[in-house]
């Protein structure tokens, strides 16, 4: 049993998981940057150690003084999160070898995922339904000897990518070669990696994700699927769970995919499975994977109102060698749930960054209504890291009713001092086709095509 975690971490994601220790009663370590000296985590941990200044590559990432954090305290464990060192392979091998369990999956693990064309592969050879593809390119020509046999468009992606980085949509055949090149650079300036692979692109497919649990013993249960279609430029908004567009038969066949991939890989705690389901065709649709991420995500939250299972406590029992507290039979997906990304961004200005003091802050509450937030009246929001205030997530017996249930609480949401995107959510959520569950990953293009235009 661990006795004391440290969280390389910070934010909203940092105060769950110090919730989350504090009900198995575990003491708790926070880490924070200098810009960060007055976070909420920070006050909230049992323990709070300065790591270096604002910049995460001398702060967050710093992996010399987390480590040296983590053996001054005595912490047995380190708790990623999301984002920063949480998909880091090597992180992973570095606090082996000082003895402290990284809480989540093991290295090789992360990395036959890590790489999206060598995860294409593992996924292929498991039965998992992937798209049409090619592995590793070096060359247009083979791309063009591909696309004679699946035709246009196609997608080239960066094997090292994430977060909508080193990617290119190409429709016809004299935008290839722009279209690798330009990837292939953005791939090597942002990953330091210029390997591309290309898969057929699937037009306006639903975003899936499945949530699934895996402990050391060989157990893995999947809790149901989240639609995260809603996003602007690969970046998610808006998560519900579980898919209006998932008939009982897909959700059984993409759990049962999300399960062997992870048995595949010896997976060992919390993971999500993405997938594009193509409705090109109602009445025959498909899915296809796209990648795995190998940590808890964002929106981690809506998976846990449906099931009622707390994944960040299983996460860390896992860890400790435990055996998963349920079985899949176990698991009973009930009602619906909403989350809706509450950031400091201005969506009438192309979503633009809108650090500064929080002047004033009311949270929702109310039956069904959650917030995980790390920022109260005074805060100031800083300019270094990503700019999410907080997440509020709300349950309902059925999809409408949480949707109803999403709008009261946002307004009931005071953040005063700075923009955010709450009005933009109450647009979304008043959307004729939102409601009615007529979207995929390009409804805001098609929607509110003017928030994407620069003024």
């Amino acid at each position: 049993m661990f006795k004391k975690v440290l969280i390389a971490n910070r934010g909203e994601i940092a105060i769950r998981i110090i919730r989350a220790c504090r009900e198995l009663g575990i003491a708790t370590v926070a880490v924070y940057s200098q810009a960060d000296a007055n976070s909420l985590h920070v006050s909230l941990a049992d323990e709070a150690y300065c790591i270096g200044p604002a910049q995460s590559s001398k702060s967050y990432l710093h992996i010399p003084a987390l480590i040296s954090v983590a053996l001054t305290t005595g912490a047995d464990a380190i708790h990623p999160g999301y984002g920063f060192l949480s998909e880091r392979a090597d992180f992973v091998d570095i606090c082996e070898e000082h003895h402290i369990k990284f809480i989540g999956p093991s290295s090789s693990a992360m990395l036959k995922m890590g790489d999206k064309a060598n995860a294409r592969e593992t996924m292929e050879k498991s039965g998992v339904p992937i798209t049409p593809g090619l592995g590793i390119v070096n060359d247009t020509k083979t791309i063009r000897e591909f696309v004679k046999k699946v035709g246009y468009p196609i997608i080239i992606k960066a094997t090292a990518g994430g977060g909508g980085k080193g990617m290119r949509i190409v429709r016809e055949d004299s935008e290839l070669d722009d279209a690798f090149n330009l990837c292939r650079a953005e791939a090597q300036n942002a990953f330091a990696n210029p390997e591309v692979y290309v898969e057929k692109f699937i037009e306006n497919p639903r975003h899936i994700e499945v949530q699934i649990l895996a402990d050391s013993y060989g157990n893995v249960i999947h809790l149901g699927e989240r639609d995260c279609s809603v996003q602007r430029r690969n970046q998610k908004l808006l998560e519900e769970a579980p898919s209006n567009a998932i008939t009982p038969s897909i959700r059984k066949k993409m759990g049962e995919a999300a399960i062997n991939a992870a048995k595949a890989i010896n997976y060992e705690g919390t993971g999500t499975l993405e997938f594009l389901l193509d409705e090109s065709n109602p009445k025959d649709k498909k899915f296809y994977f796209m990648e795995m991420n190998t940590r808890v995500q964002v929106e981690h939250c809506v998976s846990e109102m449906i099931s009622n299972i707390d994944i960040v406590k299983e996460q860390i029992k896992i860890a400790q060698g435990e055996k998963l507290s349920y079985t899949q039979e176990d698991v009973k997906l009930t009602g619906h749930a909403i989350e809706c990304r509450i950031n400091a961004e201005d969506y009438e200005k192309c979503f633009m960054p809108c650090p500064g003091v929080i002047e004033g802050y009311i949270a929702p509450g109310g039956f069904g209504t959650r917030v995980d937030s790390h920022v109260y009246t005074g805060y100031k929001i800083p300019p270094y890291y990503d700019s999410l205030v907080g997440k509020i997530i709300c349950w309902g017996r059925d999809r409408e009713e949480a949707r109803k249930r999403m709008l009261r609480a946002l307004n009931d949401c005071v953040i005063t001092g700075i923009k955010t995107t709450i009005g933009f959510h109450k647009k979304i959520l008043n959307n004729y086709n939102f409601i009615q569950g007529n979207f995929n990953t390009s409804f805001i293009e098609t929607n509110y095509p003017e928030v994407l235009v620069k003024k």
